[in-house]
């Protein structure tokens, strides 16, 4: 049976009723399995090589063509300087396919002129990485009643700004299953509990090729940093076998290549000795 994509209103009817799966993929062989797995939501970013990701905007539409059940969130760490620009950009997103943008480190001012063209936008709250300079760098919020209650006014205004959802990083579960209790928007736990409306993890930590740091809030499900060193292995191997065959000549298989009839071969020689 096919299952049917969330829409921005099934996504919002689904906050207290069922926990949604979020990944993080990034390129559509990712993609592709998110949705084998029935996996909710994908998100997918492009050209931000500070994080990892490498793949370009065209990637996206190959990511959406092979997710087509799967609750899409597109954005970036691509810098913009107005409102204009965002609304272009979002657009841009939406024309790819994506069901809502990312907009972590957008205002509040920014948030209501979206929402007022009907733009879903998810944000992001608790360890935001684009502003971690300002929260004392990567590193968990909320473990104060002080700083808990700044990052639950926030999800507020986010709310009112006209937000459909929030990431919700590395805060208490205590405090986000608070926070998830207090807003009408869904709420997306990265490393913040199971309170939370959803879960949401990156690909490259559920498959354990995460180059560098791995995050405390990951859960690595296989050791795919050991099948792609053996992969490379083989890889190596293989050119080298290929680049001893050209050596020694062994490129005459007639597996791999084509005859002529010895009655059109002597006739060939003929004719070449002509010349």
């Amino acid at each position: 049976m096919t299952r049917k994509k969330l829409t921005v209103h099934d996504y919002l009817q689904c906050k207290g009723k069922r926990q949604l799966s979020v990944m993080f993929v990034h390129n559509a062989e990712e993609a592709a399995a998110a949705e084998e797995a029935g996996i909710d939501m994908i998100c997918t970013s492009h050209d931000a090589p500070q994080y990892g990701i490498y793949n370009s905007f065209d990637e996206l539409k190959r990511i959406r063509e092979a997710a087509p059940t799967c609750f899409m969130q597109s954005g970036g760490a691509v810098r913009i300087a107005s409102e204009y620009e965002a609304m272009k950009l979002c657009h841009k997103y939406l024309d790819v396919g994506a069901d809502v943008v990312y907009g972590g480190n957008w205002s509040y001012k920014w948030i209501r002129a979206l929402r007022d063209e009907f733009i879903p936008i998810n944000s992001h709250v608790g360890l935001v990485p684009g502003i971690a300079t300002w929260i004392g760098g990567f590193k968990a919020q909320g473990k104060t009643a002080d700083t808990a209650m700044k990052i639950l006014q926030n999800t507020i205004e986010l709310q009112e700004a006209g937000v459909i959802g929030v990431e919700l990083e590395v805060v208490p579960p205590k405090v986000a299953e608070v926070i998830s209790k207090k807003v009408n928007i869904m709420t997306l736990s990265m490393g913040s509990g199971s309170g939370c409306d959803g879960q949401y993890l990156f690909a490259n930590d559920v498959l354990g090729y995460t180059e560098g740091h791995t995050p405390r809030h990951a859960r690595i499900y296989r050791d795919f940093k050991k099948e792609f060193a053996k992969l490379q292995a083989e890889r190596v191997n293989a050119f080298r076998e290929f680049h001893e065959d050209t050596i020694n000549k062994n490129f005459n298989d007639p597996k791999i290549t084509v005859g002529i009839d010895d009655k059109e071969f002597e006739n060939f020689l003929k004719l070449s000795e002509k010349l």
